[in-house]
């Protein structure tokens, strides 16, 4: 293994470690209604739990609404129940085969909880960036160690890993921002 693909390594775990984060704020609900709030709702279908996605068309009505459209005639009635047993705090209503998930207005005190919950994965997004670099830097040290590579090197690239650290800690910083001002936004 060399230096480079050491770097390489590294900037690919850091690329999944800010693709994982979007997909983790992309859950965290704001006032406008997102289908991807219903991806973690699992619902019962011929005695296996799935994901609401696998049995029904979810798609936005409005701004404000999601409508379900279950795939099966009997499937409407568990999907409502799964929607209103979820930690979501959504109310499902049923207009025949359509099921609409009104999304409510947030409160001001649930708009602050949900700023700490971005910021609290923003954190738990650098820790594991920095856990890379760590990484990175052992692995330096180990083509150092074995006489690989000069010291020179090893300082050049624990330089090189640190800038690249740097970066995706301020993307993370500016995705939370972003997200921080999409949630207190009214």
């Amino acid at each position: 293994m060399s230096i480079a693909d050491i770097k390489k390594n590294a900037e690919q775990k850091m690329a999944k470690s800010i693709e994982a984060f979007k997909n983790e704020l992309a859950k965290i609900r704001t006032g406008r209604a997102h289908p991807g709030i219903l991806d973690q709702v699992q619902v019962e279908y011929y005695g296996s739990m799935v994901p609401i996605s696998q049995v029904a068309n979810v798609a936005l009505m409005d701004a404000r609404t999601i409508s379900v459209q279950p795939w099966e005639k009997g499937m409407g009635a568990k999907i409502e129940k799964a929607i209103r047993e979820s930690d979501l705090g959504l109310n499902p209503s049923s207009q025949g085969d359509l099921i609409r998930v009104p999304m409510p207005p947030l409160t001001e005190e649930r708009r602050k909880e949900l700023t700490k919950v971005v910021k609290g994965a923003g954190e738990d997004a650098k820790v594991a960036v920095r856990n890379l670099r760590r990484d990175a830097n052992e692995q330096a040290k180990r083509l150092l160690k074995d006489k690989e590579i000069t010291e020179d090197e090893d300082r050049r690239s624990q330089d090189d890993i640190q800038k690249l650290t740097d970066k995706v800690i301020a993307e993370v910083d500016k995705l939370v921002q972003a997200k921080e001002a999409e949630i207190m936004a009214v």
